[in-house]
């Protein structure tokens, strides 16, 4: 039987589509201002809760020139001023298994990178703070290896787990999405999430940064949708070709509501 995971006044794995969205990374105060109040408006118009994620420090960036975010203390800061403001429950992903207490003061959901999802210290420390926590699959990983990183969070007592499909390493510079392993993910009885945005990157594709399809994430969507996923996770931006961190995969954001009205249809049907 599969858990639901309840954030706030919802419930993960209820039948109930989930979107988890936002920019990369926060950029600014303004923008990500900006940026969760125009996603907490078309979430309403549309009747899809809505999770508002953003990052403190993208810590895997390709180049050590490549910006990383504002850190943790004033993006944790700025995360508190949304949810505060907006009343938007908020997510983000730690790097540091110390990291995870102060996250957790904050946020709703604490994320887990897929880069980092066999690292145990992590997993522990987050599975500690008793918040719901969303583990990545690594694009290394086999969709059916990924229950010892569930068992990991569940060993402290939290059994409020998520997996999330974000792609699978295939070449160099590439990845490609397995839709099966959304079906995969499930049989191991937890909330499954689709990064739709992530999983259409080119990681290095442009030498010095990662590359990204964005025009494959409305089918892409469609297609995580008919097959049942409990959530969509999307990097939006009001201006993709200048975001700081991961444009080319994100979706503009003037693209993303008439995408949300389309999946409501599609899960409607489905169901």
């Amino acid at each position: 039987m599969m858990k639901q995971v309840p954030v706030r006044d919802m419930s993960i794995g209820s039948g109930e589509l989930v979107l988890i969205a936002g920019p990369c990374v926060i950029e600014s105060r303004d923008h990500t201002r900006l940026m969760a109040e125009s996603l907490a408006e078309i979430a309403s118009r549309t009747g899809v809760p809505l999770i508002f994620k953003a990052s403190f420090d993208k810590a895997n960036r390709s180049s050590i020139d490549s910006y990383r975010g504002p850190g943790l203390e004033k993006g944790l800061e700025i995360l508190a001023e949304v949810k505060e403001g907006l009343g938007l429950p908020v997510i983000t992903d730690i790097h540091e298994s110390c990291q995870a207490a102060a996250a957790a003061s904050v946020v709703d959901v604490i994320q887990i990178p897929a880069f980092l999802c066999r690292q145990t210290d992590i997993l522990v420390a987050a599975g500690e703070t008793g918040l719901p926590v969303n583990i990545k699959k690594g694009q290394f990983m086999a969709p059916w290896d990924m229950i010892h990183a569930v068992k990991k969070v569940e060993s402290t007592g939290n059994t409020k787990v998520m997996l999330t499909e974000r792609g699978t390493s295939f070449g160099y510079n590439n990845l490609v999405c397995d839709l099966r392993n959304l079906g995969l993910l499930k049989s191991l009885g937890v909330p499954v999430v689709l990064d739709v945005t992530h999983s259409l990157q080119l990681p290095g594709g442009k030498g010095n940064s990662s590359g990204g399809m964005r025009e494959f994430v409305p089918p892409l969507a469609r297609a995580g949708v008919a097959f049942g996923v409990d959530a969509l996770f999307m990097e939006v931006h009001d201006d993709p070709e200048h975001a700081l961190s991961d444009g080319p995969n994100s979706l503009p954001l003037d693209a993303l509501e008439p995408l949300l009205r389309q999946l409501c249809k599609i899960q409607e049907a489905v169901r």
